[in-house]
């Protein structure tokens, strides 16, 4: 199944499947084996070792494509992993564009792992054009762009980034792992990779670290390919699987995350202990209107200050929550609170840190799939 006239919500269980041909499992089996068997060297079904392919990677790895629209999916072992796989089609002295405001774990692989091979990154505001603009060279090959940003939530025109590198050899690659394809479509917007943390929203339980790519381009894809076997970087069956079962509740699963993300919203931004909310879906937001026309609704993801903007208060705060788990990750059904500055985006210098408003008093809300009146009133308690 998996025709691509499919509207989404039918993509998320049947995009990319096919009936399993020993049994008819109605779910792909994990294929919990290395190798296969032969029948005169190079005689097989399809499948050799499993770091070069398994059936149930291949399974998810056409749903990730389905859901999408794009042609070839890669399932990794980690977001990290993806992007380690991107940052390998290119050659030292290229140049790279990233949003300055972005996961700090992509901020260190650029700057502590591929920037001592020649790989030159710059780190600029994206609400606007001009930045990016002022960085493109003869040398530049790829645009990486997070939107909604982490943690800051900043909204990037990802339709208008393509037409500034339309016809001049330079990728455009967009992480969207806050957003998922049920709110966006980065490849329809003319994007070539979508990257995503597959362990966030995709896989929804907080069970699993997987990342993914997506392309639509086979010359691109056959290169992602190669570098997925040569690296060797996959994910096993047993994550292959949860992945591809967490997809098939991903489009109710986002539809509850926005709901109960606006409500929470609304009550940070009305409470007096409250200095500033960070949400796509307030009017006063950077960039509304892009995120508007571009997302189908605003996510489950928001930051926020505290008033008086202490470092001390955010830790009061995120430690007297109780529904809310003090945590790592983010996109499990169970909402989560964070501190960037001291836990997801600690490798990025403080001075760098700053620039885009991650604040030592920022917290990080994941809000989950709990009653929204729960939630509020948790945030209420810890917020006294």
């Amino acid at each position: 199944m998996g025709g691509k006239d499919l509207k989404f919500n039918t993509k998320t269980i049947h995009g990319g499947q096919i009936p399993e041909k020993a049994y008819g499992a109605v779910m792909p089996p994990i294929y919990q084996t290395s190798t296969y068997a032969q029948s005169t060297p190079g005689g097989h079904k399809g499948y050799e070792y499993s770091r070069s392919a398994n059936p149930t990677r291949t399974a998810l790895e056409n749903s990730l494509a389905s859901i999408e629209k794009g042609s070839y999916g890669l399932a990794f072992g980690s977001g990290l992993a993806a992007i380690d796989a991107v940052i390998k089609l290119l050659e030292p002295g290229d140049e790279v564009i990233s949003t300055h405001d972005l996961y700090g774990g992509t901020y260190r692989i650029f700057k502590k792992i591929f920037e001592k091979y020649g790989i030159v990154f710059h780190f600029v505001g994206m609400m606007g054009t001009e930045a990016i603009e002022s960085k493109v060279n003869d040398n530049t090959k790829l645009i990486w762009v997070e939107t909604p940003t982490n943690p800051m939530m900043g909204i990037i025109d990802i339709k208008t980034v393509a037409g500034l590198v339309k016809g001049k050899n330079i990728l455009l690659a967009v992480d969207n792992t806050f957003a998922t394809p049920y709110l966006q479509l980065p490849l329809d917007l003319g994007a070539d990779i979508v990257m995503h943390s597959a362990t966030k929203y995709l896989g929804g339980h907080s069970d699993t670290v997987v990342g993914a790519l997506v392309v639509k381009d086979k010359v691109l894809a056959d290169k992602l390919f190669f570098i997925q076997n040569a690296s060797g970087a996959v994910c096993g069956p047993m994550d292959s699987f949860l992945v591809l079962r967490g997809i098939k509740t991903l489009h109710v699963r986002m539809q509850r995350h926005c709901e109960n993300g606006k409500a929470v919203a609304r009550f940070l931004k009305n409470n007096p202990k409250v200095e500033k909310v960070y949400w796509p879906g307030f009017e006063d937001h950077p960039n509304h209107t892009v995120a508007k026309e571009q997302m189908k609704d605003f996510g489950g993801m928001l930051s926020f200050v505290p008033k008086g903007g202490s470092y001390e208060d955010a830790i009061r705060i995120v430690e007297k929550l109780q529904v809310f788990t003090l945590a790592e990750s983010l996109g499990g059904v169970e909402s989560l609170a964070g501190h960037p500055a001291s836990m997801t985006h600690a490798s990025i210098p403080k001075e760098e840190r700053e620039k885009s408003g991650v604040v030592d008093a920022l917290i990080r809300l994941s809000v989950g799939i709990e009653d929204s009146e729960d939630l509020i009133a948790d945030l209420e308690q810890a917020l006294r």
